[in-house]
């Protein structure tokens, strides 16, 4: 069985304003609402979406920082396979409909961010045109 390859994108429930401690990030707010994170794993999607969806983990990247508190439940996941990395150009699109979290999650590439505020409806409109697909 091959591993499968791609890019994901994390909906992300914040239930309540927050301040949270991203790392060397520092102290970052969120507002109630919905967020939407890109990532790729071009090892094995589904490990990193399933180390996502655990509960307690090792903090290793932005997202960790974000999910280990208790107002921050995944309320959906998408994904796209692709023998490339494309989370940079999905994290661009993203951005023309939502509001950055500047810095988060692109610390090992140019973009502006990887974490958006979304409205849930617009960014599944976006998913779906550029190929992804509900997991499971």
């Amino acid at each position: 069985m091959t591993e499968m390859k791609g890019t994901y994108c994390l909906i992300v429930n914040i239930a309540k304003d927050s301040v949270v401690r991203v790392g060397a990030l520092g102290e970052k707010h969120f507002e109630r609402g919905h967020y939407a994170y890109i990532g790729s794993a071009l090892n094995s999607l589904e490990k990193r979406i399933e180390r996502h969806l655990k509960g307690r983990k090792k903090k290793h990247w932005h997202i960790d920082y974000l999910l280990a508190k208790k107002q921050a439940k995944i309320a959906g996941v998408f994904v796209k396979e692709s023998k490339t990395k494309e989370e940079c150009k999905v994290a661009k699109k993203v951005a023309r409909i939502g509001k950055a979290i500047e810095g988060f999650g692109c610390s090992d590439c140019s973009c502006k961010a990887h974490l958006f505020r979304v409205n849930t409806h617009e960014l599944e409109k976006l998913l779906k045109r550029e190929g992804f697909k509900r997991w499971r």
